[in-house]
């Protein structure tokens, strides 16, 4: 199974926003009820998008000023990302048929 990429200020240009796949970001916390919610819903998109998308999550307790860039104000935010564009910015825990349809929407 393919794995979640973990973002930092070092490889979020280079994994999300230079990616030649559409890429799905997750701002989260690991004190988050919603983000835990979300959490295994990515887990299984990142194996069922393998090779197609990349998975990505940001913790930004973690990754301060990757979420104060992104104008990051509540959790969990998912980013939709296709070539260095940011297509769609949602907060909150959504079920995972709207996750999917809205990544297909970018392959």
């Amino acid at each position: 199974m393919k794995d979640i990429v973990y973002l930092t200020e070092d490889n979020y240009n280079s994994e999300a926003m230079e990616s030649d796949v559409p890429v799905l970001v997750d701002f989260y916390a690991d004190w988050c009820g919603p983000c835990k919610m979300v959490g295994p819903i990515l887990e299984e998109m990142a194996g069922k998008y393998e090779g197609k998308a990349k998975i990505c999550k940001i913790n930004i307790d973690e990754q301060r000023k990757l979420a104060i860039a992104n104008k990051v104000m509540s959790i969990p935010t998912l980013f939709f990302i296709k070539n260095g564009e940011i297509k769609e910015r949602i907060s909150g825990a959504l079920p995972q048929t709207v996750l999917e349809e809205k990544l297909e929407a970018l392959l």
